[in-house]
């Protein structure tokens, strides 16, 4: 049935571009830099070790294994912002490839989050070595890892499709979309316990599907339990509801891609 499909016909016949994209993403991304891919590693960890420094003093008694509990959530929300980020410039910054010959669109946006799925997947190394580093557990619920970092990763693409086509008739958004980031940062316990926040500020946190991807990857990080049922049902029908958003809109306003790019 899905063989027969159109779009998954049209969309097998242009692997081969995405696969030469993802390629060109990860290798660009630090093409100029003399350690390269390595960055992966070196970015994420100099993160965390400095801001353990920072914030350890403070939360030290509150939070167990404060360098992982800070590097899981990290590592979640820096995919979904560097991926978004990504994505949404991703149609304008290919303008020339549209204008010449014809390719599917979504897939540099598809591309994009591809890759920084990959630099993420990557850096997961980084993660494992600071828990070796500071004697964390490896229970046996890590197995159920890929799947809170599958939906994630389903958000992100939803929300890289929906931004991606806004942006390219509405270039401001990308300016206002680093804002909205700052402020996604600080309403994602990354480096503070969820208990500090006042209970009537509760709820719009959890409101945030960050939150409960982050929930999620740290119970089983940290936990090593299955993600508790609200913030993991959560981030299943976000995740879901942000694609068949992103791909409906897309898809809709995609002729008019060229007209404004």
């Amino acid at each position: 049935m899905f063989e027969n499909n159109v779009y998954v016909q049209n969309f097998n016949k242009y692997t081969f571009l995405l696969t030469e994209l993802i390629k060109r993403d990860i290798s660009g991304k630090y093409k100029d830099s003399t350690l390269g891919l390595f960055w992966s590693f070196l970015n994420p960890l100099l993160s965390m070790i400095v801001l353990t420094m920072v914030f350890s003093l403070i939360f030290a008694n509150t939070i167990e294994n404060f360098p992982v509990y800070l590097l899981s959530g990290k590592l979640v929300f820096d995919l979904f912002a560097n991926a978004t980020t990504g994505a949404m410039d991703s149609i304008k910054a290919n303008s020339e490839i549209i204008k010449k010959i014809y390719v599917p669109k979504y897939m540099f946006a598809v591309g994009i989050v591809c890759s920084e799925f990959i630099n993420f997947l990557i850096s997961l190394v980084v993660l494992v070595a600071v828990m070796i580093f500071t004697g964390a557990p490896f229970h046996f619920a890590l197995i159920y890892s890929p799947i809170p970092l599958f939906f994630l990763l389903v958000l992100t693409m939803g929300v890289g499709l929906i931004l991606a086509t806004a942006t390219t008739f509405f270039t401001d958004i990308k300016y206002l979309y680093g804002v909205l980031v700052m402020l996604l940062s600080f309403m994602t316990p990354l480096f503070y316990p969820i208990d500090i926040i006042p209970q009537q500020f509760l709820f719009a946190y959890k409101l945030n599907p960050l939150y409960s991807a982050v929930e999620c990857f740290r119970n089983i990080i940290l936990g090593g339990t299955f993600p508790d049922t609200w913030p993991f049902v959560f981030l299943i029908v976000t995740s879901i509801i942000s694609l068949v958003i992103g791909v409906y809109v897309f898809f809709k306003y995609q002729d008019k891609f060229v007209l404004n790019i």
